[in-house]
């Protein structure tokens, strides 16, 4: 199928991952594995805010700390650091979440981002009290943010939904986001799309092929067009990039070596019984098999053996990884939320490696020209000179 390639936007913005359900250099094991507590979050945050990254996803559910507690910790040690932070409808009402908005946003001085997050597995979602259907949960979702985006444009809100009332609804203290924080969101169902053409402003997609995500994409644009609004575009991708190809392939065969058959089929029995229809099709790329990862150019799929949600990679040598992110660019995609294992030197990599190749819509410190200094044993030192004697 021929799907027609919008005209990208002329610049991106590259945001990172906090992994606060865990780190670490293998897949499906504990080996290697990196204690994520706040001081190694602190590292990875402050990694991000000095390397130039836009800002950082921080994930939600029970495996992860929760997101909200995270982004306050982290903000004030960063300086332009953004925080996108997850609201999971039918799990807090729509006042709770304004109000929490609107602080952490006035806290950070506007550098709160909001992900949308509906929820795909029924055994989580019965743990925390939600016993809704697919269909019904996203219901939920349309009367949340009808309700939500009502009270950060400062209204005051009486709503009677099938599912949620409130009578004199309002915030009293205003974000500093004119209209409040920009709302992300994903979905690949068609109640999905319709939330993410009607009543948000980024949707995200996982990282499916050039081609899948196009129509994705042409389909919100098409509905959100219909409803009069305009939709931006984001994805979410893990990232193995190294000085050659041949290094990043080992990288990425050396990140899932320890993962044995038994753990691939208990993740995968886990991931069926999700109704999410962004699992399914992660899922679909790969069908549970070592010998299938390889789903397009540069495009791995071994991270979605054993771990749900984004499951693929990016895979290559700065210059191709830089040619699939302006494939997708081409798209109509301008926002990248990456990540790589471990996530703090992964970071760094990427900064230094691909983001000097890429029309970023940030500013990066690491695309500033400097002088190498070489210090007396053939070391680059700090700085732009030599150390003046002290005086005495």
């Amino acid at each position: 199928m021929n799907v027609p390639i919008a005209t990208g936007s002329a610049k991106i913005n590259v945001l990172w991952f906090l992994p606060t359900h865990g780190d670490g250099h293998y897949l499906g094991t504990s080996e290697g594995g990196r204690p994520v507590d706040l001081a190694y979050l602190k590292q990875i945050a402050q990694a991000a805010d000095s390397l130039g990254y836009y800002g950082v996803l921080i994930p939600t559910g029970k495996s992860c700390e929760d997101s909200w507690l995270v982004a306050a910790a982290l903000a004030p040690l960063t300086e332009r650091l953004r925080y996108l932070v997850a609201f999971r409808p039918g799990l807090q009402p729509p006042t709770l979440a304004a109000r929490m908005a609107a602080t952490l946003d006035r806290l950070s001085n506007g550098r709160v981002l909001i992900n949308i997050v509906t929820g795909g597995d029924p055994v989580e979602n019965r743990g925390d009290g939600i016993f809704l259907d697919h269909a019904q949960r996203y219901a939920v979702t349309r009367e949340f943010l009808d309700i939500y985006r009502r009270l950060v444009n400062n209204e005051k809100v009486t709503y009677t939904g099938e599912h949620l009332q409130v009578e004199n609804a309002e915030i009293l203290f205003p974000t500093v986001q004119l209209g409040g924080p920009p709302l992300y969101f994903g979905g690949s169902s068609e109640d999905a799309i319709e939330v993410a053409a009607t009543q948000t402003d980024k949707f995200l997609t996982w990282g499916e092929p050039p081609a899948q995500v196009a129509e994705k994409i042409n389909l919100v644009r098409q509905r959100a067009r219909a409803a009069g609004r305009h939709v931006t575009f984001g994805i979410r991708l893990h990232v193995i990039v190294r000085e050659t190809s041949a290094e990043a392939w080992e990288a990425a065969d050396r990140l899932i070596s320890k993962v044995d058959d038994e753990t691939i089929t208990a993740a995968q029995k886990i991931f069926s019984r999700m109704d999410s229809a962004g699992q399914q099709r992660m899922s679909a790329l790969h069908q549970g098999r070592r010998d299938k990862l390889e789903v397009g150019p540069n495009l791995w799929a071994g991270v979605g053996l054993v771990r749900g949600g984004a499951g693929t990679a990016l895979v290559g040598n700065p210059a191709q990884i830089a040619e699939r992110i302006r494939e997708y660019q081409a798209l109509g995609i301008d926002s990248f939320i990456l990540s790589g294992y471990p996530h703090l030197e992964e970071a760094y990599r990427f900064a230094e490696l691909v983001m000097p190749l890429l029309p970023l819509n940030h500013a990066n410190p690491r695309l500033e020209i400097r002088g190498s200094n070489t210090g007396p044993f053939g070391e680059t030192i700090a700085g732009d000179s030599r150390p003046k004697a002290a005086q005495s």
